[in-house]
């Protein structure tokens, strides 16, 4: 593994290797006025949601590591601590990329991109209509992390009103991630899509306790076969199935593996632990479980 000391490495590369590892980075459409009611509008990929009481979102225009200087959306909510967070779907993500240009102060990158502007209920600047949810913020705080090119400026933003399109949300009233089709900024040109096949549920744990990875077979836990992925599912368990389970499973279940690799044991463990990964492809963790344990059943 290469290793990287942060303080031998240019601006340029260290951000490389930030933006290029931690990613996707959901999108940041800050919408902000100048102190003379000029608009702006610009995307901030250093941007997530960090509470919800109060409803707090963080953005960082941060200082052009080229030339150390500052951007106008920086200024902006310097002088008119206000500002609304759209968020950035694939259907606008060209017009979004074309807002990020660096166009002289004063220029209006709603017209310039093609996007347009609507009132917003509770803070000065406009909203963009094309996005499918947009969060009018109060600013009430902005930290500036260094005075060096690349430093951050945290731009913390409270929530105090937020529009939803109704065509995103689902039969329950919330927002559906089937039909968001949300982007994520990655590293170098390259986007991501949270649409199709890249979206996948997980069930979170909550009050449940799983019986842990480190609860399996020392011979699972080093599987060559069984991945990561794979361990933190049978991690989740709540209960290990006990020996009598696992015998009656081995005798009805496996019964056809243990015949065709007898006397192999080898062979025999790499088919179990196939046959368990196959399981857990179908969510049969409990059986994938008792596949493991048979190994060593007697």
């Amino acid at each position: 593994m290469k290793s990287l000391d942060p303080a031998q490495l240019s601006v340029p590369e260290l951000h490389g290797y930030l933006v290029g590892a931690i990613g996707p980075r959901p999108v940041a459409f800050a919408s902000t006025i100048d102190a003379d009611g000029r608009p702006n509008l610009s995307p901030f990929s250093f941007f997530n949601v960090f509470g919800a009481n109060p409803p707090l979102l963080i953005f960082s225009p941060a200082r052009r590591g080229r030339d150390n200087t500052t951007k106008h959306s920086y200024h902006n909510v310097k002088a008119v601590p206000e500002v609304v967070i759209n968020v950035v779907t694939y259907a606008m993500v060209h017009q979004t990329s074309l807002a990020s240009t660096e166009y002289p102060e004063g220029v209006n990158e709603f017209e310039k991109a093609g996007f347009t502007p609507i009132a917003s209920e509770k803070v000065r600047p406009y909203r963009v209509k094309e996005s499918p949810v947009q969060f009018e913020c109060v600013v009430k705080q902005v930290i500036e992390t260094g005075t060096g090119g690349g430093a951050g400026n945290l731009v913390l933003c409270e929530v105090v009103m937020i529009h939803v399109n109704e065509a995103v949300l689902d039969d329950k009233g919330k927002i559906d991630q089937r039909k968001i089709d949300l982007v994520g900024r990655m590293g170098g040109h390259f986007y991501a899509r949270a649409h199709g096949e890249a979206l996948f549920e997980l069930a979170q744990p909550t009050t449940q306790l799983g019986v842990g990875v480190d609860s399996l077979p020392p011979e699972a836990r080093n599987s060559p076969i069984l991945t990561g992925s794979d361990l933190g599912k049978l991690g989740t368990l709540l209960t290990i199935p006990d020996e009598t389970l696992v015998n009656e499973y081995k005798l009805t279940e496996l019964s056809d593996i243990f015949i065709a690799h007898k006397d192999q044991p080898s062979a025999l463990l790499t088919a179990l632990h196939q046959h368990a990964q196959h399981l857990l492809a179908q969510e049969r963790v409990d059986e994938a479980w008792k596949t493991l344990l048979a190994y060593n059943a007697r």
